[in-house]
């Protein structure tokens, strides 16, 4: 048991940071808020741990959809955001360093869009963006300009009709693409496999979609050595 649950929960994300990290919390409406990690009250491996409103001041349906643990506000390094509609935004780290107690936003969002994917990029990084129906685009992040915290973003890939992005990962050449299907299929491909293209593409099938397997759950950057938790 890594943690107990309440009914009907589930554990989503895990990450590691240390006591002085700075973690950072997005949500679905685009909103971004900021604690150090020892603000965050510790447990037992088996507790079910703080309710994330006792830390964050987030409304009611309001959800977490990423987190990144970050030691600085590095000059000249980026926040990468991914939307369910297929927007993507880049923005210099140093723009969130300063938090108010209510948060900040994040990414303006349009009527019905949700963030589901940030990534903290060098400047140097290639984003792959995966859909529910298994497509993905590759691109260096260069062909997003970088903007303000308050813009919106531009075309990060073009969705086939009924589709929306399912997650997003930096790809590192040295690991493999991991797709998980909604029925518990699973596969690892090269990065090599998917060539680096324009942003706002519709892009190439990255896994064999059916009734059998499901639609796309997710998508994460692994290597051989790694555990995976689904």
């Amino acid at each position: 048991i890594a943690m107990q649950t309440k009914d009907e929960d589930y554990i989503e994300r895990v990450l590691v940071a240390n006591s002085h990290s700075h973690l950072l919390m997005f949500t679905d409406n685009g909103k971004i808020f900021v604690r150090k990690v020892y603000r965050i009250p510790e447990a037992s491996r088996t507790a079910k741990g703080s309710n994330l409103i006792n830390l964050i001041e987030i409304e009611k349906g309001e959800k977490v959809t990423a987190m990144i643990s970050i030691s600085e506000f590095e000059e000249n390094t980026y926040l990468t955001m991914v939307t369910q509609n297929g927007v993507i935004k880049r923005t210099n780290i140093k723009e969130y360093e300063y938090q108010r107690k209510g948060g900040k936003i994040a990414i303006n969002l349009d009527e019905g869009d949700k963030l589901i994917f940030v990534g903290h990029t060098t400047g140097e990084d290639h984003i792959l963006i995966g859909t529910k129906n298994g497509y993905a685009a590759r691109f260096h992040e260069n062909k997003v300009t970088v903007v303000g915290r308050t813009a919106r973003g531009v075309r990060g890939i073009d969705l086939r009709e009924g589709d929306i992005v399912c997650g997003a990962v930096i790809v590192e050449n040295d690991k493999k693409l991991l797709t998980i299907t909604e029925n518990g299929y699973g596969k690892k491909s090269s990065f090599d496999e998917f060539e680096p293209r324009n942003r706002g593409i519709m892009g190439v099938i990255i896994h064999n979609i059916n009734d059998k397997t499901g639609l796309l759950a997710g998508v994460a950057c692994v290597s051989d050595d790694d555990d995976v938790m689904i």
